[in-house]
């Protein structure tokens, strides 16, 4: 099965060719999606030479946004251009270690589950870069747990795994990071088969690039009460 690596990218330029060049290493049929969120570090150029030149041993697309959207619209862009059965999302700022994408996608590629998240959280060993952080992803998780019939660890993770033919059903709007709620909520609302796969991560700080902050943690909450009395599952037919 091929799986499509969505990345979405703004001023990543540090880290990005670091993790295309791990990506590299994966032995899976795959396709990268490099969404470019109207990036001003010089992204833009850097991946248009690597195409042209044929940098990486895969299939790599680049989808520029002209102005910066927010992570979600990122994703919904590159998850309407994802080609492949499974696809899975990517950090571009190396918190994430693209070496545990073929474990994550694996239960999807074996037909026991629809999606797969990987938790920073069962193995205790995941850096976080303060605990207003944890605490903040803990409640997300709670709320997501309470309100949906969930049994999730970490809905905020960065890796989430679907099956894409689910994954366009879900018919996703949020642009900024609740669509991490959004992809949480709606996994469990539409009983989807879901498994979590244990993974350590390693956190950067605010002066590294950090771009997720509290006003995004209220964003999810009221993203996540919003989904519990609006969703209906005739809009999943």
């Amino acid at each position: 099965m091929k799986t499509t690596i969505v990345i979405p990218s703004y001023n990543e330029m540090k880290t990005l060719p670091a993790v295309l060049k791990a990506i590299s290493g994966l032995a899976m049929e795959k396709e990268v999606i490099v969404v470019d969120d109207g990036s001003s570090d010089g992204t833009r150029e850097w991946t248009d030479k690597a195409i042209s030149g044929k940098e990486f041993p895969f299939e790599l697309k680049i989808i520029k946004h002209e102005k910066n959207t927010g992570k979600g619209g990122a994703l919904m862009t590159g998850f309407n251009a994802a080609t492949g059965d499974i696809v899975i999302v990517q950090d571009a700022d190396l918190e994430y270690d693209p070496s545990y994408i073929p474990a994550i996608v694996k239960p999807i590629e074996e037909g026991r589950a629809d999606a797969v998240f990987g938790s920073r959280l069962i193995s205790g060993k995941s850096e976080t870069y303060n605990v207003f952080y944890l605490w903040g992803n803990q409640l997300l998780t709670f709320l997501v747990n309470l309100l949906f019939g969930a049994k999730m660890t970490d809905s905020y993770t960065c890796y989430k795994a679907f099956r894409v033919p689910l994954l366009k059903k879900m018919r996703l709007v949020s642009t900024g990071f609740e669509i991490e709620a959004e992809l949480s909520c709606k996994t469990a609302f539409m009983g989807l088969r879901f498994e979590e796969l244990s993974i350590i991560y390693a956190s950067r700080s605010r002066g590294d690039g950090k771009k997720i902050n509290y006003k995004d943690a209220i964003k999810g909450v009221l993203k996540i009460f919003k989904l519990r009395f609006t969703l209906r599952q005739a809009d999943f037919n």
